[in-house]
């Protein structure tokens, strides 16, 4: 020390060192004291540092920090030997700790890269504290981290996850430090010190979702505790996919996670996306079994929360009700503006469901809220047909068909009337009726706006009689009427028989509601299907 206060040389070369570097490769060795290549006094002041760094200080007021040894600067040598207080030193006097290290042609690294590949977590973290770049590359495209989670430095994974380094960043062959953990067979300790970084309440970064997600990765470890923090943090999005469309709900669901898919659910995940198989978090819940624990915790947060709840969450609450024959939460979410004609990701409306389990009631509730009985799904399947596929004769086919035939003949259609009780030449008319007076019309005179006593699919005895010809001919689709003055009226409606059928139930329905008030034959109807 008293030969630098006195201005001693200080640029004199000395093989001290036990570092060699290739030149081609720029990789480091440990040659022993002594054998390596000459460097002057400064480095040996930062190789063989003394505790409080007063040497290295006083060399340094008479050279730069940065300047270059085979490449390199001091900063690099301090690395080298895992020297954190000879780092300190260095920078507090000026050592550029973004200046790179070129090694042959096309070979970049920075400090912070030496850093982490040596699994230096103490020099490390005096790098991110002074404001290096977490995120700088080296000529290979890989980062700090990319590179710490390659040598399988948990510290140092640790340290840049938690300052913020982006994880959704990849290196020129496309690997991230998630798939390079994965190369490398240290998933598991990746997981580890990540799922620790989250627990402690550090917001883990990611620019690209969908090669890391902080709601997708804790999901995937199954780790509830993380799921819960992450959720919480500002800025989180619960909807990331991943680069196959899944998002939180979807790996929740097809896992058998049901915990973890309440807990997204109630914090506002939607679960009407769909990956890139068309798939969402309830179609994948099939194939474990869990479907139906799925969709309560969709219909009970539905109710919890009405309005404030998400549409996208909660869009096919109603559908769940539906299936479960649950009339009281029907009522309740059909109150709210629930959409009683959405259909749910497989084309179900909550009819369609309710109709298929046979529920009568609810069918006849949701037709009163407006569920449309000819919606038709992409299997060709509709309400009708699906009360009929697994319960025939039901109480939920009653009711449907008594709707499709209200409507049917309500709305009127086109048919060919008869004349002369089978005599004279047919001709097509309009047939409708007028619901509140249970008129049947097809003209303006007041014989073709009749009130029918009788209605029956086919000809009349008396229609048969009058076509001998023709007694054994059936038209498809024929069906007469008795009106109060016992005059007999054919039609020929288009459809066939089961069209013929709609309409004498129609007729019908519609005479009777008319005679009794249709709220009071509803109503008796209802409460026969409730008993």
């Amino acid at each position: 020390m008293t030969l630098l206060q006195e201005g001693v040389r200080t640029n004199i070369k000395v093989r001290l060192g036990a570092w060699s570097w290739d030149p081609a490769t720029g990789e480091e060795y440990k040659v022993g004291a002594g054998l390596a290549e000459p460097y002057d006094i400064t480095w040996c002041a930062v190789e063989y540092f003394e505790e409080s760094g007063t040497i290295l200080r006083l060399l340094l007021k008479h050279g730069s920090p940065n300047k270059l040894h085979l490449g390199r600067t001091l900063i690099y040598h301090a690395i080298l030997c895992n020297n954190a207080e000879a780092v300190s030193v260095l920078s507090s006097c000026g050592a550029n700790i973004e200046l790179p290290l070129k090694m042959g042609s096309k070979i970049e690294i920075r400090p912070i890269h030496l850093a982490a590949r040596l699994g230096a977590a103490e020099v490390l973290q005096l790098l991110i504290s002074s404001g290096c770049s977490l995120n700088s590359m080296t000529s290979a495209g890989e980062t700090a981290v990319m590179i710490c989670t390659r040598y399988k430095h948990k510290e140092c994974l640790q340290a840049l996850a938690s300052a913020g380094a982006d994880l959704g960043l990849t290196d020129a062959a496309g690997e991230s430090a998630n798939s390079l953990a994965g190369s490398t067979k240290w998933t598991l300790g990746f997981q580890e010190a990540i799922l620790d970084v989250i627990r402690a309440g550090k917001v883990v970064k990611s620019s690209n979702p969908s090669v890391f997600s902080p709601i997708l990765f804790v999901v995937k470890a199954n780790d509830i505790q993380a799921l819960k923090t992450v959720t919480k943090q500002p800025g989180v999005s619960l909807d990331d996919r991943d680069e196959d469309g899944f998002t939180a709900t979807m790996i929740a669901a097809s896992s058998g996670q049901v915990e973890a898919f309440r807990w997204l659910v109630h914090s506002g995940a939607d679960i009407s996306i769909s990956n890139k198989r068309g798939e969402t978090a309830l179609t994948m819940s099939e194939a474990n079994g869990n479907k139906e624990a799925l969709e309560k915790i969709v219909l009970e947060y539905a109710l919890e929360n009405g309005s404030r709840a998400p549409t996208t969450t909660t869009l096919y609450a109603l559908h769940c009700a539906a299936k479960r024959g649950d009339l009281p939460s029907v009522r309740k979410l059909t109150s709210k503006g629930y959409d009683v004609n959405a259909a749910d990701e497989d084309g179900y409306t909550p009819l369609m469901l309710a109709a298929k389990e046979g529920y009568g009631s609810l069918c006849q509730f949701l037709i009163s809220q407006g569920a449309k009985c000819d919606i038709v799904n992409q299997r060709h399947e509709t309400a009708l047909s699906l009360a009929r596929k697994n319960r025939a004769g039901n109480d939920a086919e009653r009711v449907i068909l008594n709707e499709l035939a209200r409507q049917l003949v309500l709305c009127g259609h086109r048919v060919k009337k008869h004349t002369k009780g089978g005599k004279g030449a047919p001709h097509w008319k309009k047939l409708k009726m007028v619901g509140t007076t249970g008129v049947l019309r097809w003209g303006r005179s007041g014989r073709r706006n009749v009130i029918c006593t009788e209605a029956e699919v086919g000809p009349s005895w008396m229609f048969l009689q009058d076509r001998p010809k023709k007694r054994g001919v059936h038209e498809p689709g024929l069906f007469h009427v008795v009106t109060t003055d016992n005059r007999e009226v054919h039609f020929v409606c288009e459809g066939g028989a089961e069209v013929a059928k709609l309409w004498v139930r129609g007729i019908k329905l519609v005479t009777r509601e008319a005679r009794f008030g249709k709220t009071t034959l509803r109503t008796m109807f209802s409460q026969e299907l409730e008993s």
